[in-house]
């Protein structure tokens, strides 16, 4: 089973902070694995692979907008969250198979069946860590693997501004346009909610972690804290 949780608005650094207390929590077995869909601000994330000139508006620009930016340990290059995107954070454990790479494919396939459900087509590209629809890119997707526990994770273009794109080389790629589900099927397109549903189901079942289980964003933060507690309860102990 894997426990999903819509975190609804959320500062990154909170939703980071959140994350790194279930690696932990997950890596000493106090709890199972989470699917967490924060809806955050306008911001741009770098990943370890950035290369430079990635970004392309003046910090002034950034500044301006109220647009941060952080450095996160995530695989990838810089990318954009914020309003209109679904966002997906997987928090799982890989111990068992310690495979990255079943893990990537398997979100890509996911995001690859959420989208035929509503008539688009789309693809993965090989050597090219993401989803496209046509020629331009509609989901993005980065992980860091912690003792063993992978975190950060998907975003998916529902409705999104896609002139926030234009800040950035999304994901280091000077050739790629973004695209987004509201672009391609205009009124037809389905509320973000939807989307996350039918997203958390799409996971689960390519990645075989069984049935979804949803819970209130207390209960997500209740679970990083009682381990943390237990954690230091048992280190006290010894």
């Amino acid at each position: 089973m894997v426990t999903a949780c819509h975190l609804g608005p959320t500062p990154y650094a909170e939703g980071l902070r959140l994350q790194e207390a279930l690696v932990n929590a997950i890596a000493d077995r106090r709890t199972g694995d989470w699917l967490l869909f924060p809806d955050h601000a306008p911001v741009l994330t770098v990943g370890r692979g950035a290369a430079p000139g990635g970004l392309i508006a003046a910090p002034e620009t950034l500044a301006a907008r109220g647009i941060e930016i952080f450095h996160v340990a995530r695989g990838g290059d810089i990318t954009w969250h914020g309003p209109g995107q679904l966002v997906g954070y997987t928090v799982f454990d890989l111990a068992r198979d310690r495979d990255l790479h079943q893990l990537l494919r398997g979100l890509e396939a996911a995001l690859i069946d959420v989208l035929a459900g509503y008539g688009i087509e789309s693809h993965a590209v090989k050597g090219r860590t993401g989803v496209w629809a046509g020629e331009r890119k509609i989901a993005s997707i980065g992980v860091a693997v912690r003792r063993w526990v992978a975190y950060h994770g998907f975003a998916l273009n529902v409705a999104p501004d896609l002139r926030y794109f234009d800040l950035i080389h999304p994901c280091g790629l000077r050739d790629v346009r973004m695209t987004s589900i509201a672009e391609l099927l205009g009124e037809r397109a389905p509320a973000l909610a939807e989307v996350r549903e039918r997203a958390a189901e799409a996971v689960a079942r390519r990645l075989t972690r069984g049935e979804v289980r949803w819970v209130p964003r207390a209960e997500a933060w209740g679970a990083a804290r009682d381990a943390a507690r237990e954690t230091t309860m048992a280190v006290a102990a010894r």
